[in-house]
C-alpha cells in the first residue's frame, strides 16, 4: 500500500513528461509554420514621422487581406493575347466565373485566411465575388496579435498630420502567408486627392467655359453617330454628389439619358451630406453625360482608404457591370504602399481579362506628383492608380476651338507625367525607360480652357486631369456602342492598341500630336512625350484605326496602309500631286507644318486660281481616313463676308465631283496649324481624287497652307 503523500508525488512526476511533451510540440509546430514578412505592408511615411504611443488597445480597425492570382504567368500570357490584333483570343474576354477558374485565388486559400483570422479573434465581414480580398474587423491589439505588429499613433510632420500605422512589415505563418498579396487597412496615412483644379471664384448664375457641343465637336466625338446607348461607365469615387445638380446640367445643355445611381462599397454613404470632394464626382458625371449621354453610370463610392480602394477595385470587376472605368482620383506612388498597389493592380488585371477599359487621370502636379503629400515637390514622382500598366493614363492639354471646331492644343503645364517607381516597362510601350512612363494619350485640363460644371449650387469653370479622363472614358462607351452594333468586340485594355495605332502611319488621323509645352521636368515632343502621352483623340479616325485592328468591315479585306505619295511635299516637287504653278513652296514666308516643303494655294491678293490634287484607289472594305494640316492667315476681314475660299472635294475619275468634304475662307483665318480630318470610307472599291482648290477675289490676300496631308486605311 503506497502512502497518499507517495502517492500525490508520483502523479506529480507522471504528469511532467505530458507537460514537457506537449511544449515541445508546440514548438515544434512554431518551427514548421514559421511567422514570415509580408514585403512592401509598411507605409513609408513611417520613416520620416514622428511616433507619439501606441494605438489604444481597443480601437476598432478594418483591414483588408488581398490574396495571390493563381498561374500569373499564364494570366500575363492570356492579356497580351486578347489584346493583340490577330491572335485567335483576340476580344474573346473572360466573365468574371471563367476568370475565377482559370485564375482566382481557390477556395481552400480562401478558407485558410479566413479561419486564420477568425482564430485570431478578428471577426471576417466579406470576401469578394472574385475571391481576391478577404475583410476583417477587430480592435488593434488583435490586429498586433494576427499580423505580428504593433499599431501606433505618428505625426507626419511635413503634413503636420497625425495618422495610425503599423511600425514594420506585417507577419503572417507560411502556410497563410504563402497565398496573401498583402494587407491594407493597417495605417490611415494615404488619402486619395481628386485631381481636380478649380478657381477660386464663387459659383456663378449663368454657364462658362465649354459645354458639350463645342468640346464635343473638337475632338470629333459628334461625328460617330453614337450616343453611349447600350454602354455603361462605372465612376470611381470617394465623395458623394446631389443629383440636382446633375439634372440642372442635364437640363441647360438638352441631354436626356439614364438616372445615375449609386453603389456602395464598405458601407459608405456620402450622398446624403458630400464632403469637399463633391465637385469631382460631379464634374466627372457631367463631362461622361455630355460625352456620352445615353450611358448608364454607376457611381461607386467607397472609405478613402488603402482598403476602401482595394475593395471597390474587385467589387467593380466582380459586379461586371460597366464596361469602362474613369477614375480621377489618385495617390502619389512614393507614399503609397506597394503591397496596396499591387492589390488594386491585380483587379485591374482581371478587368483587362473582362474587356473593361480604364481610363484614369494622371494628376496635376505635373512630374512631382507627391507635390502635395509627404515626400514633397522635390521628389519627380507618378499617379497612382494612372502608373498601372492597366490603365490608360490621361495627361491634360490647353484646348482652343473655333466654335464647335478644333483650334490648336498646347500642354498643361501641370499636366501629370513622368517615370513609375513601382510597375515595370510593359511590352507595348516605347521609349528607352526600364519603368512604366505616363501619361498615355491626353485632353483638354487647363482651367483656362475648363468645362462649364455645375455643382453645388451653381456654374463653374473646372479642369484638371480630372477632366480629362471622364471625356476618355465618355468616348470608350461611344465606342463600344459602334463596336457592339458592328458585331466586334470591346474596346478593353486600351494601351496596346494606342500604341499600334500611334506607331503606325495611321497616327496622325487618330490623334493630335501636342507639340508644344511641357510640366516641371519633361516636354513635350513629336511622338510620344511624358507630358501629354501621344496626344488627344480625332474621335472618326482613331475609331477608324481600332476597328480596323478588330478585323476591318464592309464586306472586303483590306491591308492596313497609307495611300498618298509626297505625303509632306519634301520631294521638293508636286507629283504624284498635281498642281498649280508655284503651289510646291519651301519659301519662309510661310512656315511649313513639317520639314520645309508645304502646299501653298492663293496669298497672291490678286484674282486667282490655285489647284492640287492626287489620285487614289480604295480597296474594296476599307475603312479610310484622309487627313492634312492646314494654316490659313488672311488681310481680308474675318468676320462678315468670304471673299477668298478653299474647297476641299472627292472627284471620280471623269473629273466629276462626287463629295464636297469641307469650304475654308478668311473667316477661318487661324494661328498655327490645325489638322483636319475627314472619313472616306463611303469611296471603298473606288479610284477617286483628291482635290483642294483655292479662289482670291481682287484684292487682300489669303493663304491656304496645307502640309502632311495622309489617307490611311485599315
Amino acid at each position: 500500500m503506497i502512502s497518499r503523500h507517495l502517492a500525490a508525488t508520483a502523479a506529480a512526476f507522471a504528469l511532467l513528461p505530458l507537460s514537457i511533451t506537449a511544449l515541445c510540440a508546440t514548438s515544434a509546430d512554431a518551427a514548421s509554420n514559421p511567422r514570415v514578412p509580408l514585403p512592401q505592408t509598411v507605409n513609408p511615411s513611417v520613416a520620416h514621422s514622428h511616433r507619439i504611443g501606441a494605438l489604444p488597445a481597443e480601437q476598432k480597425l478594418s483591414v483588408s487581406v488581398s490574396l495571390k492570382l493563381r498561374d500569373p504567368a499564364g494570366l500575363d500570357r492570356f492579356l497580351t493575347a486578347v489584346s493583340t490584333p490577330g491572335s485567335p483570343e483576340y476580344g474573346h474576354y473572360l466573365t468574371p466565373a471563367r476568370f475565377a477558374a482559370r485564375y482566382a485565388p481557390t477556395k481552400a486559400a480562401v478558407n485558410s485566411v479566413r479561419n486564420y483570422l477568425r482564430g485570431q479573434g478578428l471577426t471576417v465581414t466579406g470576401v469578394s465575388r472574385n475571391r481576391q480580398v478577404v475583410s476583417a474587423t477587430g480592435t488593434a491589439s488583435k490586429i498586433n496579435k494576427a499580423f505580428g505588429t504593433h499599431e501606433n499613433t505618428y505625426l507626419d510632420t511635413a503634413r503636420h498630420r497625425h495618422f495610425y500605422a503599423n511600425d514594420k512589415a506585417a507577419t503572417l505563418p507560411s502556410d497563410v502567408a504563402a497565398v496573401v498579396q498583402g494587407v491594407s487597412g493597417l495605417d490611415n496615412h494615404t488619402v486619395r486627392h481628386h485631381n481636380l483644379a478649380r478657381p477660386a471664384a464663387a459659383p456663378r448664375a449663368t454657364s462658362g467655359g465649354l459645354g458639350p457641343s463645342q468640346y464635343n465637336g473638337a475632338y470629333r466625338f459628334d461625328k460617330l453617330g453614337a450616343d453611349g446607348t447600350g454602354q455603361t461607365v462605372a465612376l470611381w469615387e470617394f465623395d458623394g454628389y446631389k443629383k440636382s445638380n446633375l439634372t440642372t446640367y442635364d437640363s441647360q445643355y438638352g441631354l436626356t439619358g439614364p438616372s445615375v445611381s449609386t453603389v456602395s462599397v464598405d458601407g459608405a454613404a456620402y450622398d446624403s451630406s458630400p464632403g469637399d470632394g463633391q465637385g469631382e464626382v460631379e464634374l466627372d458625371s457631367e463631362i461622361v453625360r455630355g460625352v456620352a449621354p445615353k450611358a448608364t453610370q454607376l457611381i461607386y463610392e467607397a472609405p478613402n482608404s488603402d482598403a476602401g480602394e482595394v475593395d471597390m477595385a474587385a467589387k467593380i470587376v466582380s459586379d461586371n457591370r460597366a464596361s469602362v472605368i474613369s477614375i480621377s482620383w489618385g495617390s502619389c506612388e512614393p507614399d503609397t504602399t506597394s503591397s496596396s498597389m499591387t492589390s488594386v493592380n491585380n483587379s485591374f488585371k482581371q478587368a483587362a481579362a473582362q474587356g473593361i477599359s480604364i481610363f484614369s487621370a494622371s494628376g496635376d502636379d505635373g512630374s512631382r506628383d507627391c507635390t502635395r503629400s509627404t515626400s514633397g515637390s522635390s521628389v519627380k514622382a507618378v499617379d497612382f492608380p494612372a502608373s498601372s500598366p492597366y490603365n490608360t493614363a490621361v495627361g491634360g492639354t490647353n484646348l482652343s476651338v473655333s466654335g464647335t471646331s478644333y483650334g490648336s492644343e498646347r500642354a498643361w503645364s501641370t499636366s501629370g507625367g513622368g517615370v513609375s517607381t513601382v510597375f515595370s516597362k510593359p511590352s507595348w510601350q516605347t521609349g528607352t525607360a526600364t519603368k512604366r512612363t505616363v501619361p498615355d494619350v491626353a485632353s483638354n485640363a487647363d482651367p483656362a480652357s475648363g468645362f462649364a460644371i455645375y455643382t453645388v449650387g451653381g456654374w463653374q469653370v473646372y479642369g484638371g486631369t480630372s477632366a480629362a479622363a471622364p471625356l476618355w472614358s465618355g468616348y470608350a462607351a461611344l465606342y463600344n456602342q459602334k463596336a457592339a452594333a458592328a458585331g466586334k468586340a470591346a474596346l478593353g485594355e486600351v494601351n496596346p492598341k494606342i500604341y499600334s495605332v500611334a506607331s503606325g502611319s495611321g497616327y496622325a488621323s487618330a490623334l493630335h500630336d501636342i507639340t508644344s509645352g511641357s510640366n516641371q521636368d519633361y516636354s513635350t515632343a513629336t511622338g510620344y512625350d511624358r507630358v501629354t502621352g501621344w496626344g488627344s483623340p480625332i474621335a472618326d479616325g482613331l475609331t477608324s484605326a481600332l476597328m480596323g485592328g478588330t478585323g476591318g468591315s464592309g464586306g472586303g479585306t483590306c491591308t492596313a496602309a497609307q495611300l498618298l505619295g509626297n505625303t509632306g511635299f519634301e520631294t521638293g516637287t508636286a507629283a504624284p500631286w498635281s498642281a498649280s504653278s508655284g503651289v510646291v513652296d519651301n519659301s519662309s514666308s510661310e512656315a511649313a507644318h513639317g520639314g520645309s516643303w508645304k502646299a501653298w494655294l492663293g496669298g497672291y491678293g490678286s484674282t486667282h486660281t490655285d489647284t492640287l490634287s492626287q489620285n487614289v484607289t480604295i480597296a474594296s472594305g476599307c475603312k479610310a481616313t484622309f487627313s492634312f494640316w492646314m494654316h490659313i492667315d488672311t488681310d481680308e476681314s474675318t468676320t462678315g463676308t468670304a471673299y477668298d475660299k478653299l474647297q476641299v472635294q472627292v472627284l471620280n475619275s471623269s473629273g466629276s465631283v462626287l463629295g464636297t468634304l469641307a469650304g475654308y475662307s478668311n473667316l477661318n483665318a487661324n494661328s498655327g496649324y490645325a489638322q483636319k480630318s475627314f472619313d472616306l470610307s463611303a469611296y471603298a472599291g473606288k479610284t477617286i481624287a483628291l482635290k483642294f482648290t483655292g479662289t482670291e477675289d481682287s484684292s487682300q490676300q489669303t493663304s491656304f497652307v496645307i502640309d502632311d496631308t495622309a489617307l490611311n486605311v485599315s
